[in-house]
């Protein structure tokens, strides 16, 4: 069990190491080298863990999917308008994230590497499906279809906000995209409820920092 532990932080440790490398220089620019460098591993923990300099940037780009963290909630359109807001504030923040999507999108992505977008696009899609199940969406709504739409435009928005202001206003931005898209899609009892400012993703995080506090040994 020791063992296993050991294990898991190693390569979490790797993992995290190799996100700010390719964030830094990108796939192309980006070396085994200064991975073992920057997490202070050797290289044998390193080839242990991921075959291939590919294979890691593979593990950085799913490894996105255990960030964002947002707590189930009995309003599935607040999850969903959640998790947009609480990736936008981690972003700039968590170079996990960040190179998750440099990886994914630009001169970057690699033909063959897959990326991210898919698997964002089927979690939205989820909670769409869970909405309309409750009631929450109007009857013209496809759940895939808005998922799809929602996950282009979130990516537009981010790369419009990186390369305008190195995502210092992302937050706002994509707070302005909920905004406008969520009046489409919400029966008018729910879209009343739903909290969609700027400041939401840091307000989620600071939910879900604060249960952990709570319960430290879960």
């Amino acid at each position: 069990m020791v063992r296993q532990e050991r294990a898991v932080r190693t390569r979490r440790l790797i993992l995290e190491a190799a996100a700010s490398v390719f964030d830094e220089h990108g796939y192309e620019g980006a070396t085994i080298g200064e991975v073992v460098a920057r997490a202070g591993v050797t290289r044998g923990a390193v080839y242990f863990h991921f075959a291939s300099k590919r294979d890691l940037a593979q593990g950085v780009v799913e490894e996105q999917f255990t960030q964002d963290g947002v707590p189930e909630r009995t309003c599935k359109l607040q999850e969903f308008v959640d998790t947009g807001m609480v990736v936008a504030h981690l972003m700039p923040r968590d170079p996990l994230l960040s190179a998750g999507a440099r990886l994914s999108l630009g001169q970057d992505v690699l033909d063959d590497l897959g990326g991210a977008i898919p698997g964002w696009i089927g979690r939205m899609e989820e909670l769409l499906v869970a909405a309309g199940e409750r009631g929450e969406l109007l009857p013209h709504v496809v759940a895939a279809d808005t998922a799809w739409l929602m996950i282009a435009a979130w990516t537009g928005v981010q790369i419009q906000s990186q390369k305008l202001s190195a995502r210092a206003d992302l937050e706002e931005r994509v707070s302005g995209l909920y905004r406008h898209l969520m009046p489409s899609i919400a029966v008018p009892g729910v879209l009343a409820s739903l909290r969609m400012g700027p400041e939401r993703g840091a307000q989620v995080v600071a939910e879900v920092e604060a249960s952990r506090e709570a319960a430290p040994g879960i």
